[in-house]
């Protein structure tokens, strides 16, 4: 066992080049791009994952994607959750979100998995729902499409470009919450839509 004392953020997804630019890779796609802002890599495989340990504002921060599908996410948490002696305040968990439109992020303390296989698969191996999470809203079908297929494939591509900036503040959604803690982050964060500006909770 080692001691972190600081953040495991999980970004959840599939791994392959089939699945790289589904709506169910949005985690994956918060964590890439908030390691090219920091000029690190994923290169790390342990734990079932692409994942490094660096520092933010001087806290140890893993960034974190698991690469055991989305179903089976929880078995790559808890094997780093227990190397690194975590608790579950220690972890951020990002994931697509069908309940929420697209241009939401809506940042929480805990919860259920509402139906997200990923975030049940992690509720399953903590043993508990108390951890917080980045839901980045995704939208439903327009056009009566099944959910797991919908989930599995692009975005319409009238939201790609607000996709683009949807991940950028996820990111900056999770900067707050290890510099600032979780509640700020919310107060900052839920409150937006990058539609319409702003939303009132």
């Amino acid at each position: 066992m080692i001691v972190l004392k600081g953040f495991l953020i999980v970004g959840l997804g599939n791994p392959g080049q089939k699945y790289k630019d589904t709506r169910h890779n949005t985690g994956f796609k918060v964590i890439d791009l908030w390691s090219q802002g920091l000029g690190v890599s994923l290169t790390n495989r342990r734990f079932q994952s692409r994942n490094t340990l660096t520092r933010i504002q001087d806290k140890k921060v893993i960034l974190f994607c698991p690469l055991t599908f989305m179903n089976l996410s929880g078995q790559s948490v808890r094997a780093c959750v227990d190397y690194y002696d975590l608790a579950n305040t220690e972890i951020l968990v990002i994931h697509d979100d069908i309940d929420l439109p697209v241009g939401r992020i809506k940042v929480v303390n805990n919860g259920g998995a509402g139906g997200h296989k990923g975030v049940l698969s992690i509720i399953q191996h903590l043993g508990s729902m108390q951890f917080p999470r980045i839901k980045v809203g995704i939208g439903r079908p327009r056009f009566e499409e099944n959910i797991e297929d919908y989930v599995l494939s692009p975005f319409y591509s009238d939201e790609k470009e607000i996709m683009e900036r949807v991940i950028r503040m996820a990111v900056h959604a999770c900067e707050l919450v290890v510099s600032e803690g979780v509640e700020q982050a919310m107060s900052q964060i839920n409150c937006q839509n990058l539609l319409n500006k702003e939303v009132r909770n």
